[in-house]
């Protein structure tokens, strides 16, 4: 077992089934020992392939995650958590037969659900706005706790009065279509063999392609 086929069964498990696969799954599909399993994870979670629990649990594998953060994804046979706004508006693009999912999420301020049918060929409608209260370069600080606070609202005005209940500084604010073009490529090749994640350069221009201005970043 070498960690790219490691990865590889974990994302492909998220995308069939909506859930983590559990150690002796992995060791048993692979023909490793758990400890051999254990140890991979390790390994990919420092690469930043995966977040781990206290436990060493599969917590994310971005865009897939094992516990609910605020967003469901209804595609048409499965039901995945979203692991937070980019995660969740990334998955039809990623998934293999779902060119439209169903988003669904609640209102963090004053608790209006909402739903956006979101596809591969153009951004949802609604005025909603999304909010990222951690930049870019500190997402991984606490990658959980980054995901959890991308959430989507009803507008700036509910943003403004969820960050004055919480004493939270204000991060950085897009609409459904920036969202949108954000979470288009972002993924691309995860389920594939060979995937490398973007060096910091590439990552800043990918970002600036889809018009995300320096703070979102933290510059």
């Amino acid at each position: 077992m070498d960690d790219e086929d490691l990865r590889l069964a974990i994302y492909r498990a998220f995308a069939a089934t909506g859930r983590a696969p559990q150690h002796g799954e992995l060791a048993a599909e692979l023909g490793a020992s758990v400890q051999e399993v254990v140890a991979g994870l390790g390994e990919l979670a420092r690469g930043r392939h995966l977040a781990l629990g206290d436990q060493g649990q599969i917590v994310m594998a971005h865009p897939f995650s094992a516990v609910p953060l605020g967003f469901s994804v209804m595609g048409a046979r499965t039901l995945w958590w979203g692991g937070c706004a980019w995660d969740s508006f990334a998955l039809p693009h990623l998934l293999p037969g779902e060119d439209e999912v169903l988003v669904a999420t609640r209102c963090p301020a004053c608790g209006l659900p909402h739903a956006w049918n979101v596809s591969r060929q153009r951004p949802p409608d609604g005025g909603q706005m999304a909010h990222f209260l951690v930049p870019a370069a500190r997402m991984w600080d606490d990658v959980v706790h980054t995901c959890a606070h991308q959430r989507l609202f009803c507008s700036a005005d509910c943003v403004s009065a969820w960050l004055a209940a919480t004493g939270s500084a204000r991060g950085y604010l897009m609409d459904l279509g920036t969202l949108w073009r954000l979470a288009a490529h972002w993924y691309d090749g995860r389920l594939e063999r060979g995937y490398v994640r973007r060096e910091p350069s590439q990552a800043a221009a990918y970002l600036r392609g889809v018009g995300l201005s320096g703070s979102f970043w933290g510059l």
